[in-house]
């Protein structure tokens, strides 16, 4: 799907030179940017849904 995303020149700058060092597009770096954003907000959740079943197995061990 198509998308248009606006930057501003500051990044825009740092991107534009870091697709030219790697070799790749922007369009390449910026997803992948997105998609390790993404990871990280997964993994806090699952973080966070391992400490709750840590901290409350007592209680879903009675609930069961």
């Amino acid at each position: 799907m198509a998308m248009t995303l606006r930057l501003p020149e500051d990044l825009d700058a740092k991107l534009t030179e870091r697709a030219r060092r790697e070799g790749r597009s922007k369009q390449e770096l910026a997803i992948e940017a997105i998609r390790d954003a993404q990871h990280r907000a997964e993994l806090k959740v699952d973080d966070v849904l391992a400490e709750l079943m840590d901290s409350d197995a007592e209680i879903l061990d009675y609930l069961k």
